[in-house]
């Protein structure tokens, strides 16, 4: 038997015309423990099927620490067709009721031990692909907001600059991470843009091609993203977290894997591993 919350829609932030920012408060205003990473099913009734609940999984954009909402940020697939449930969530609006399922999954949590018990101080490197963001805005406030240590960097890939739907959000935790010192909240932040020839990307001039390009090594020596961080990145010193499509998981995993890295799912006898991702197609 599903166990849902009946649920409002009470804020609709449309970025463009495929992709919005949603923000979904339980009927009963009990927002569950969870972690970061985790993802919940959205459940709308379908006007075209007489009203019946239809239900799919998004990861969580809000972090455990806010206690007023859950927030999620989709894109509208609409080729080769389009989804049933984002397509109608695309039509609703403030007010409008939906349900909700409770916090799941665990592929994309954040390591907080390593295999032998002792912490894990390792740099965090999120990676994400389109709307597969969405984990890591969690990340980053959650770790901001228990005053976690470790060094985080969070690297967006996107076609246009209006895609970069938490740029603003992200820009200003480095600001302060600049304002702070390291030594109190440690973050870091990067895009880019795989489309810089056409119009609408005309005034970018960050990094551009795939967002794994920030990975790659130029002529053999330190990657945009070590030139980053300023040394090598080993598999002793950086897990990653990997979310988009799985043409994003497989092009980070091509630079990893040579390195040593090995990932959750394929993790070693002693549940060593240093990557962790989800795909969503």
């Amino acid at each position: 038997m599903v166990t849902e919350n009946k649920s409002t829609i009470n804020y609709v932030q449309l970025l463009k015309e495929d992709l919005v920012v949603l923000r979904i408060t339980p009927n009963d205003g009990i927002i569950p423990e969870y972690e970061s990473g985790q993802f919940l099913t959205l459940g709308i009734p379908s006007v075209s099927e007489n009203y019946k609940i239809i239900r799919r999984a998004y990861s969580i954009a809000s972090h455990p620490e806010n206690k007023k909402y859950y927030e999620f940020v989709i894109r509208w697939v609409r080729k080769p067709l389009p989804g049933r449930v984002t397509t109608s969530l695309f039509y609703a609006s403030e007010g409008d009721q939906v349900t909700l399922g409770k916090p799941t999954g665990n592929a994309l949590t954040i390591n907080e031990t390593l295999h032998d018990g002792s912490k894990d101080d390792r740099r965090i490197v999120c990676v994400g692909g389109g709307t597969g963001i969405a984990p890591f805005v969690s990340f980053a406030q959650h770790l901001r907001a228990v005053g976690d240590k470790r060094e985080i960097v969070v690297l967006h890939g996107a076609s246009y600059v209006d895609e970069l739907s938490y740029k603003g959000l992200f820009s200003k935790l480095e600001e302060e991470s600049l304002d702070r010192g390291k030594d109190k909240w440690n973050f870091r932040y990067r895009a880019s843009i795989s489309r810089p020839e056409e119009w609408f990307n005309r005034s970018w001039k960050g990094q551009t091609g795939r967002v794994e390009n920030f990975l790659r090594s130029k002529d053999g020596g330190m990657s945009p993203l070590e030139q980053l961080v300023g040394e090598k990145i080993t598999k002793e010193n950086t897990i990653f977290y990997i979310c988009g499509w799985q043409g994003t998981i497989d092009g980070v995993m091509d630079f990893l894997t040579p390195k040593g890295f090995v990932t959750f799912h394929d993790k070693r006898e002693d549940g060593s591993f240093e990557a962790k991702y989800e795909s969503y197609g």
